[in-house]
């Protein structure tokens, strides 16, 4: 049996979580998620914790056993604290601005690159000195690093001086430059 998927997911005080068939809603101080959980699992509340079990021993569905678990609790998770994506822009001339509902980036590129977030995607630019770090928060951990994937493909960290847009603590292998003439 799954390690992961047999383990139950203990519901914090606050967070609501509803069971109709197959869907389930999970309603917390941060919001609300719905998921449509796969037919091969079935899902029950038992004393405060929800717990996952499978209802045939294919190998589909105990593949999917540990997935549906993981993703469940994301979602009570994420109703509950939320989830938080920090990037860091690292090159001369880099700058971050929010606008509403868009994230404006100067990536050294001959023209700004304004990228709309999704609903439920808040931004915020923080400026310590001279780094710049870009802040994502919301309660879908899939797309909160979905939309922290598509901005850092904006301008990837090249190996040579380091400049780009990276993950908060990401480490970037550098590579030696030319050996020059002797």
């Amino acid at each position: 049996m799954s390690r992961i998927g047999k383990m139950p997911i203990s519901v914090p005080k606050g967070v609501e979580v509803r069971i109709a068939g197959q869907e389930v809603t999970v309603k917390g101080p941060k919001g609300q998620l719905v998921r449509a959980v796969r037919p091969e699992i079935e899902v029950t509340s038992v004393d405060g914790e929800l717990v996952l079990s499978r209802r045939d021993t294919a190998q589909a569905t105990r593949a999917y056993h540990g997935l549906e678990r993981s993703l469940l609790n994301n979602m009570v998770e994420g109703v509950a604290q939320g989830f938080v994506k920090e990037l860091e822009l690292i090159g001369v001339g880099y700058k971050a601005d929010v606008k509403g509902n868009t994230l404006t980036l100067g990536l050294g590129y001959s023209h700004d690159i304004n990228y709309e977030l999704p609903k439920g995607v808040v931004a915020s630019v923080i400026k310590e000195g001279r780094q710049i770090f870009v802040r994502l928060e919301g309660i879908d951990k899939q797309i909160i690093g979905q939309v922290a994937a598509v901005i850092r493909s904006f301008r990837k960290p090249e190996p040579y001086k380091g400049k780009g847009v990276r993950y908060r603590n990401e480490v970037v292998r550098r590579k030696a430059g030319k050996a020059g003439k002797k």
